[in-house]
């Protein structure tokens, strides 16, 4: 649950609302909403219909195979992933968006 807490405490940072307490949660701010995943259940990526914007928050060792599937899938929402490593993380977004790092 820890990564949860860590999720949950990145988004707040940035000025979002959180909403939810298990390991999806979602996050607010003016008119975005980004439904946040720390874990993948049935190994299945969420569908468009819960939501356009989806971050998925993962430890260093899942986060290139995270990537590949959600590359490989294709998704018709917009994703990131943050990689949380102790008390840093780093963002990264599908292309074409920038990667950035805290």
């Amino acid at each position: 649950m820890r990564l949860a807490e860590q999720a949950r405490s990145i988004f707040a940072e940035l000025g979002y609302t959180v909403e939810g307490t298990g390991p999806e949660f979602r996050a607010e701010r003016a008119w975005k909403v980004v439904h946040v995943n720390t874990v993948l259940e049935d190994d299945e990526l969420p569908t468009a219909s819960s939501g356009q914007f989806h971050c998925f928050v993962a430890e260093p060792d899942d986060a290139d195979t995270l990537e590949e599937k959600l590359t490989r899938t294709e998704p018709s929402y917009e994703w990131a992933i943050i990689v949380v490593d102790g008390d840093d993380y780093q963002v990264e977004r599908a292309p074409p968006g920038p990667r950035v790092s805290a």
